[in-house]
């Protein structure tokens, strides 16, 4: 059996970043792989901030947690949820306290999420060399659906590491990306067209084929508000609480807590996808939010962020490429309208399932290069 190492975004405490670690590591294991999972250095960050890590990083999520008018049960709920993320479902992934750092692996998979994502003042990623393939000791190094996030080319000119992460990028034996602007970046830095894969979250048939989602939640007439913490403005909080007391809905925040919120949902990841399942809509900011109302085929409305922790570069792609356009969420007024339009997920699904062999395919391929360097 090839043994494959992923790298990915696995130990960031958040249901995205699980569910897409947790999806490709099912497809490899499909394709007869066994798979471990490969931690990385943070780097020290090219964008200058306060490096909080441990109880520091932790204290700040909380003090932000508590300012948010919210219930304070749901807050102190959102807390905890934050505190015991990593102690209740790592274990699903394989994965401990202990760092597993540069194993001897025959495929190292670089993936999927915003791996490349390196100018950024996250200090629990940073510019890290690891994460474009150094200093591996697998004997093939390839990448899936990989991002760089909201880098773009301008920031790595202006942080001056063009060329280092080019050659970086060079050396890794085949490269996916997932998005437009992360295919544009490496073009130009190798010449090379990337190949394009979708997110783990919707190649891996979760709704078909993951036994952890149970089928029922113990709650009923509510509305999903998915984003992180306190992202969602006062104005954007006031029309979603007005759709959903025009509609007798109570708001449900997943992932992180909001001014508008009536509960805060604790739960598994798994159990994530059956809230969706039964949610009336979503309304959402993040990209997994977007995809986990994809592919429970539900109605729902996005955010675009420019500003910040920015989300357009991601969204505006996966919406595109989906044909889902009409779901942004590009005037308050319009909250009603966007979320109450109805989508042809027959459609939707037919080019999901098209791009899901395409993804399969790439990576048994890539697998089976290794039966020829034995």
């Amino acid at each position: 059996m090839t043994r494959v190492g992923i790298m990915s975004m696995q130990r960031i405490a958040n249901y995205g970043s699980f569910l897409q670690a947790y999806g490709l590591k099912g497809i490899l294991e499909e394709l007869g792989c066994t798979v471990e999972f490969v931690d990385y250095h943070p780097g020290k960050t090219l964008v200058s901030a306060e490096r909080r890590i441990g109880t520091i990083s932790k204290i700040s999520k909380a003090a932000r947690a508590i300012k948010i008018r919210a219930p304070l049960t749901e807050r102190i709920r959102y807390i905890s949820y934050k505190k015991n993320f990593g102690g209740k479902y790592y274990a699903y992934l394989g994965i401990g306290e202990e760092k597993n750092y540069s194993p001897e692996v025959d495929v190292l998979v670089i993936g999927s999420d915003e791996v490349f994502n390196c100018v950024q003042n996250n200090a629990d990623v940073g510019f890290s060399p690891e994460l474009f393939g150094e200093e591996s000791r697998a004997k093939r190094v390839i990448t899936y659906a990989a991002s760089f996030g909201n880098t773009t080319w301008e920031a790595l000119e202006n942080y001056q590491v063009i060329d280092l992460v080019g050659a970086w990028i060079r050396k890794i034996d085949a490269v996916s990306v997932r998005d437009k602007n992360s295919g544009s970046i490496v073009k130009k830095l190798t010449g090379r067209n990337p190949e394009y894969h979708l997110d783990p979250v919707l190649v891996f048939d979760f709704v078909g084929k993951c036994r952890e989602i149970p089928t029922e939640v113990p709650e009923s007439d509510y509305m999903i508000l998915y984003g992180y913490t306190g992202r969602f403005t006062d104005s954007e909080c006031s029309a979603v609480r007005a759709y959903a007391e025009e509609r007798e809905l109570k708001i449900f925040c997943i992932g992180g807590i909001q001014a508008c919120c009536d509960k805060f949902i604790d739960c598994s990841p798994f159990q994530v996808i059956a809230y969706f399942q039964h949610a009336e809509c979503v309304v959402t900011d993040t990209f997994h939010g977007t995809i986990l109302s994809i592919i429970t085929h539900r109605r729902f409305g996005v955010f675009v962020r420019d500003k910040g922790y920015g989300n357009r570069e991601k969204i505006i792609d996966l919406l595109d490429t989906l044909k889902l356009d009409d779901r942004i969420i590009d005037d308050l007024e319009n909250v009603s309208e966007v979320i109450n339009r109805s989508i042809e997920y027959a459609t939707v699904d037919e080019e999901i399932n098209y791009k899901r062999k395409k993804s399969y395919l790439y990576l048994q391929k890539q697998i089976e290069k290794m039966g020829s360097l034995v």
